[in-house]
């Protein structure tokens, strides 16, 4: 666990150290949960035919140096060119460790930054308590972000940023990262004190299922793709979600359903490992 202020110059290696296994803990916190509409988890490959838990896995092991890399590079006040630089290395180590299956790559963008972020704020003494790391990384290398969105080649992501006029990963994080520290953190926070940890991350999904403009579902099933599952999920969340009986039968229900649409909310997972991360660092209670 890393204090919500501490001064890490003279052990900047090991904050790094920390910061970089809160990331990997958050991500297989996020893998091991289900049920889990249309994603891959324990239950079974989701709506993926193209990778299963071990995939997830083999991708986990290959990353495990990097958030650690990219810790270290923020605390020493790295730019974004360099952060970037670091991002695809890993993603190719991820590629290769995957056989070139896509398991973490939004992951690799939105945790690096916040793990980035979580750097710099140690080694200069300051809080991360709030929504100080999503104000690291708009003020530090928001408009980096932007400027590399413009220039970057075509992906799934950016061409339903382009098509649907959706609101991206990209554009998340160089505004800080709002619908994380607005929706999804609070609702972990809340849930968890209900003391279900399963339910509290299963209540935090859905909450970002219903608001979050998933590329990966634009992607996947067009506008009405999106809109089908943040119907489902809201419906969930209106009737009671996780404090409802029979919760987990309707979750099933909604990942069946997606399975037949083919369709898989990376981009909220995405968000969901991201709160758990966050959360852990200031506690150490998620998914230790």
């Amino acid at each position: 666990m890393i204090p919500a202020s501490v001064a890490v110059a003279p052990r900047r290696s090991s904050h790094a150290a920390i910061i970089g296994r809160a990331a990997v803990r958050a991500l297989y916190t996020e893998l091991a949960l289900s049920p889990k509409p249309g994603l891959v988890s324990p239950l079974d490959s989701g709506a993926h035919d193209d990778m299963d838990m071990t995939t997830f896995m083999r991708s986990l092991f290959a990353l495990r140096g990097y958030f650690c890399a990219i810790a270290a590079a923020g605390a020493a006040g790295a730019d974004f060119t360099d952060l970037q630089a670091l991002g695809m290395r890993a993603e190719r180590r991820m590629l290769e460790a995957t056989r070139g299956i896509n398991t973490h790559r939004g992951a690799i963008f939105s945790l690096g930054l916040l793990a980035g972020a979580a750097g710099w704020l140690g080694a200069e003494g300051r809080s991360i308590t709030g929504d100080a790391l999503g104000h690291c990384i708009a003020r530090r290398w928001g408009a980096a972000i932007v400027r590399a969105g413009e220039q970057a080649s075509s992906s799934h992501g950016i061409e339903a940023v382009r098509r649907y006029g959706a609101r991206g990963a990209r554009e998340e994080a160089a505004a800080g990262f709002p619908l994380l520290f607005d929706l999804a953190l609070p609702t972990l926070v809340c849930s968890l004190a209900q003391g279900d940890v399963e339910a509290a991350l299963v209540q935090t999904l859905f909450s970002v299922m219903a608001e979050l403009d998933d590329t990966n579902l634009l992607h996947r099933g067009g506008p009405e793709g999106l809109a089908f599952v943040r119907v489902e999920a809201r419906a969930f969340l209106e009737t009671g979600g996780v404090a409802a009986d029979g919760w987990r039968d309707r979750a099933l229900a909604l990942h069946r359903a997606c399975i037949a649409r083919r369709l898989s909310p990376g981009g909220a997972a995405d968000m969901l490992a991201a709160a758990a991360f966050v959360h852990d660092l200031r506690t150490g209670a998620v998914g230790s």
